[in-house]
């Protein structure tokens, strides 16, 4: 039983590692500039995220509050939400 247990175990915390890795980022910044044209959105921290092609406006506007759940793509910073931040 314990040549089974500990080969399991550490299987999982491997997985687990890994899925952590992979899990997105929260941001949460004032939009200091937008282009829907290239897909960028630039928040006052000054990082440029970039946006899916099928990202739908929900009315943003400069200097409006947004949390962005990103996750890191080589050098560039892939946006997968952006909500609008009460």
């Amino acid at each position: 039983m314990r040549n089974f247990v500990f080969p399991v175990a550490a299987a999982a915390l491997i997985a687990t590692s890994f899925a952590a890795f992979a899990a997105d980022t929260m941001t949460t910044g004032a939009i200091k500039s937008m282009d829907m044209v290239k897909h960028t959105l630039v928040l006052d921290n000054g990082v440029t995220y970039t946006l899916p092609a099928a990202f739908k406006d929900p009315g943003l506007k400069v200097g409006e509050k947004v949390t962005i759940g990103w996750v890191m793509n080589g050098k560039a910073y892939d946006a997968n939400t952006v909500v609008i931040a009460k």
